[in-house]
């Protein structure tokens, strides 16, 4: 199910905690309409929530008509809708009509925030392409930083568009992002598959300093965190990743007992690392099959991370723990990584979801 609201986000923190249940998903099938749920409200007594009521609809996403949600253009709204891959959820906004984002990357930091905004990992840009391609793809994350590049949101961004121009069955469409050219192909089954490119290898250009031992990469490298030595590769599928899969202490990671929130700062922050740097933890299943955690720059510890499952897939394969084709397993679910030896580019393939439409005050 999903929701169409417009919910003003200048609330005092007790009248956002009391309206949060507007953002979540139903799992009645039945129509729900604005008078029914005015009531609701009216307790609340709080002059700054508006409410709009035109647009206030709860329903299955098929039955929304997104077209008619985001060609709406009230004066101070944004309308927006939630998507997520794996866990990994974004706002998505159409920004097809400026080459400049319609919010500033200090809104976006309010806006993610989970207790008093929409709460996401990021907030994706649909944009008009440049050089050629059909469209141009920009992201704030969290914390106000902008990646060159987010699998799983391109996914979303993907469906994103898909929705907005109302495309059906198997598409395909070139997106310009500041990793370079990416090709996302949406699937029968609603998944999509995205070529990411051929990964960087070279050190100095994912970035990292530490030094390059195996044709210009650093691969299996040893490096200083707090103390511990860890080896990792460094692998760039457009934005800097650090694969590791364990350290002098422990050459087999487990990853459920890492402590994440505590490793993944001094990783992301690492003197090694000029642009700092995601970082990905690995447990080894089999040939084919890997598990992963990671620690994202500029979010922190998220479900899912598509370019660093990419680079995970990457990395096992130079340092001879994978095949090229694996199934890498997220907090979030599943994706499948390949790799490919014949053109030197990785492929994902993996959901995106909409959770929800809305319009927010900004």
């Amino acid at each position: 199910m999903a929701i169409a609201a417009a919910i003003s986000l200048s609330l005092p923190p007790q009248t956002r905690r009391s309206s949060a249940s507007i953002a979540a998903p139903f799992r009645s099938t039945s129509s729900l309409h604005f008078d029914s749920l005015r009531s609701n409200f009216s307790s609340l007594k709080n002059p700054n929530l508006r409410v709009s009521a035109s647009s206030m609809s709860i329903g299955t996403p098929e039955k929304i008509s997104t077209t008619s949600f985001l060609d709406r253009r009230e004066s101070g709204f944004l309308h927006f809708v939630k998507y997520h891959g794996l866990g990994n959820d974004f706002i998505l906004v159409d920004n097809r009509d400026s080459t400049e984002p319609r919010v500033t990357p200090e809104q976006a930091v309010k806006l993610c925030d989970r207790n008093f905004g929409i709460g996401a990992d990021g907030v994706i840009f649909a944009m008009p392409g440049v050089n050629g391609t059909d469209y141009t793809m920009r992201i704030f994350n969290s914390d106000g930083s902008e990646p060159e590049m987010c699998g799983n949101g391109v996914r979303c961004f993907a469906r994103f568009i898909a929705e907005l121009e109302n495309l059906h069955g198997k598409q395909s469409f070139t997106v310009h992002t500041g990793a370079g050219l990416i090709v996302p192909e949406i699937q029968e089954d609603g998944k999509v598959k995205v070529d990411m490119g051929e990964p960087i290898l070279k050190a100095s250009d994912v970035p990292t300093k530490l030094p390059a031992n195996k044709d210009q990469a650093a691969v299996k490298a040893d490096i200083n965190v707090d103390g511990v030595t860890w080896n990792v590769t460094c692998v760039s599928m457009g934005n800097p990743h650090c694969v590791t899969f364990g350290n002098r202490q422990s050459q087999n990671l487990t990853v459920d007992e890492l402590n994440l929130a505590a490793i993944g700062p001094k990783f992301e922050h690492h003197e090694m690392f000029p642009a700092r740097t995601n970082t990905e933890f690995v447990e080894v299943f089999s040939h084919e099959h890997l598990k992963m955690r990671v620690w994202e720059r500029g979010a922190g510890a998220t479900l899912a991370c598509g370019t660093g499952a990419c680079a995970v897939v990457v990395a096992a394969v130079l340092e001879g723990r994978a095949g090229r084709s694996c199934t890498v397993d997220l907090p979030g679910g599943p994706l499948d990584i390949e790799w490919k030896e014949e053109d030197n580019h990785v492929y994902m393939t993996g959901p995106a979801e909409v959770v929800f439409y809305g319009s927010v005050a900004v």
